[in-house]
């Protein structure tokens, strides 16, 4: 980029506290926050990204320096949105994966749900896995049980949220028998991903963090042993 080209101070200035407003009006968000999908807080998230994204180039093209901030979203993975610039109805698919880590607490809780059963299942189901699944997810919405897996024997493992825009909605029970056969990637407004690679990462970085800093604290040290002179007996 030219001199010319440059960016301001002022400018730069001015993105900043583009991103410190963002922050803000993500954190009001996140307290105010009436859900696990509040489409309040995925807005204040996508505006605290652009203006970070903003800010970060300034920044680059002005100094030459880069932000340490690098917020996950759907880029590298997804192609260019090509769906209608005015959606008139949206799909939401979500994919939410668990582990079951004690079958006998899931067995158990869908005992509880059987003998609480008034009507009766004609057969007891919850002798096995597959059943006791069957009826837990019979008896629970899935947000329900996603935040109490833990009760019910279950490990949280990836989970994302698509969002995918359409011209017309579909007639009822068109899709029921393939449901995910037929996503476009091209029409998919905004996704967001779970999964504990994430955490991984950040503890990478936390780490790499850690080994510097304490480098730096022994080089710091070993430099000060080699600045201190023994002292002669007459100074004693």
């Amino acid at each position: 980029m030219s001199d010319a080209a440059q960016p301001t101070a002022a400018e730069v200035r001015a993105a900043a506290e583009a991103v410190k407003t963002a922050l803000d009006r993500h954190l009001a968000a996140v307290e105010r926050r009436s859900g696990e999908d509040d489409p309040a807080v995925y807005e204040a998230f996508n505006q605290l990204a652009a203006a970070a994204e903003v800010y970060d180039e300034l920044l680059y093209d002005r100094y030459d320096e880069v932000t340490p901030f690098e917020i996950p979203g759907a880029e590298d993975s997804l192609p260019p949105y090509a769906g209608p610039e005015e959606p008139n109805a949206l799909s939401v698919l979500i994919r939410r994966d668990y582990s079951v880590v004690e079958p006998q607490r899931l067995q158990a809780q869908a005992q509880r749900i059987e003998a609480a059963d008034d009507e009766g299942r004609g057969a007891e189901v919850s002798g096995t896995v597959h059943g006791a699944l069957g009826i837990l997810f019979g008896e629970f919405e899935p947000d329900e049980i996603a935040s109490r897996h833990k009760e019910f024997g279950l490990e949280e493992g990836d989970s994302t949220l698509w969002v995918t825009a359409g011209d017309e909605s579909t007639d009822p029970g068109e899709w029921l028998e393939a449901p995910f056969d037929q996503v476009d990637p091209q029409q998919v407004v905004c996704r967001f991903d779970v999964s504990a690679v994430f955490d991984d990462e950040l503890d990478d970085d936390a780490d790499d963090l850690e080994d510097d800093l304490e480098a730096e604290l022994d080089t710091e040290l070993e430099d000060e042993d080699e600045d201190l002179e023994p002292l002669d007996a007459a100074d004693r």
